[in-house]
This record gives structure tokens, C-alpha cells and sequence, in this order.
């Protein structure tokens, strides 16, 4: 039996456990993956995260594999079929806003050498690590999740608003925001 204490919001079943205990707040360096995160988290605006984990393989083949130069040169065929596809979040906007995602990411890429480097200088290339002794203390959103939400926006990025990148920042590791008692919390 698996006594380990975790993070409340994931004891709901198996997916989101193993999603917190092997992925959620370890620090994501691969653009691919970032680019990965970065989608789902778009989608997972006004929906709960669950609902796309449950979804994520569907997503990864849709979205060939989450490979944003693929994605960048989608056109609206590949949309009208995103859209056909009853496997992932049938948004037009969100699927549409994917698509400038990517292209603004490479750009991103070309000026910053990799999407990693440039998202990481926010919090100076290392993790925040927030003291929080229960579920109440976490925030949705910060000064930093700001102002990476106000440059993301200025680059062309769609549905990057200060929560959906805050949730990014935790997803991937930016911030650490496991509870005290949790058996991650200083992993």
C-alpha cells in the first residue's frame, strides 16, 4: 500500500498522482516538452487539469507529438480535422491560438537560442521554492507569472494569461509549490 503523503488536490486516482509524483514541479528544460506544457495549459484554460491529463495522449497525437515546427505549419484543413476530433478540446480559438503559439515560440527560439533559456531568465535559471503549508497558500498567480504573461503576449502568444502561466511555472518546475508535507517537497 502507497503511504506516502502528497499534495491533496491529486489524491483523486491514479492519473494525477502519478502525474504529481513523476512530473508536476520537476524542472522542465526541453523545449519540446515546454512547448508540450505550454499547450496543454492553453487548453486547460476555464476546463480542470484533469480533464486534459485524461485527454494528453489524445492531444499528442493530434498535435503530432506536441512538435511546434509540425504545429506552425498547420493550415485550415488541419484545423477543420482538429476540429472534427472528439479525442481533445474541440476549440476553434484555442486550436487556432496553438498554431500562432508555435510560430511565436520558434521566433522566441531564434532570438533566445532555445524557448528555455528564455523562459527560465524570469526566475534566474532556478526554481522558486515557496514554503506553503497547505493548498490555501498556493496562488494563482504572481508578479512573476505577470509579467511573463504580459512579454508572452507582446511576442504573439494566444491564451497565456497570468493563471495559465503560473500554472506553466508549475507544471514544469519554475516554481515549487508542493505543500510542506509532501514527500516531494524537497526532492
Amino acid at each position: 500500500m502507497d503511504t506516502k503523503i502528497r499534495c491533496a488536490w491529486c489524491e483523486k486516482d491514479d492519473l494525477y498522482r502519478d502525474y504529481h509524483d513523476n512530473e508536476w514541479g520537476n524542472p522542465v528544460y526541453d523545449d519540446a516538452t515546454l512547448f508540450e506544457f505550454l499547450v496543454l495549459e492553453t487548453f486547460q484554460a476555464g476546463l480542470s487539469w484533469y480533464t486534459i491529463l485524461r485527454k494528453r495522449e489524445n492531444f499528442r497525437s493530434a498535435f503530432d507529438q506536441f512538435d511546434y515546427q509540425k504545429v506552425a505549419q498547420y493550415d485550415e484543413d488541419k484545423v477543420q480535422q482538429l476540429l472534427l476530433d472528439a479525442g481533445i478540446i474541440r476549440n476553434q480559438l484555442k486550436i487556432r491560438g496553438t498554431i500562432s503559439n508555435a510560430i511565436a515560440f520558434m521566433k522566441v527560439q531564434e532570438e533566445f537560442g532555445s524557448f528555455s533559456k528564455y523562459i527560465w531568465a524570469f526566475v534566474d535559471h532556478k526554481p522558486i521554492v515557496n514554503q506553503l503549508k497547505s493548498l490555501r497558500d498556493i496562488q494563482a498567480t504572481t508578479s512573476i507569472s505577470d509579467s511573463i504573461s504580459k512579454d508572452l503576449k507582446k511576442r504573439g502568444f494566444k491564451f497565456v494569461g497570468s493563471t495559465v502561466v503560473y500554472a506553466h511555472m508549475q507544471a514544469t518546475g519554475m516554481v515549487n509549490d508542493h505543500v510542506a508535507d509532501c514527500w516531494k517537497r524537497n526532492q
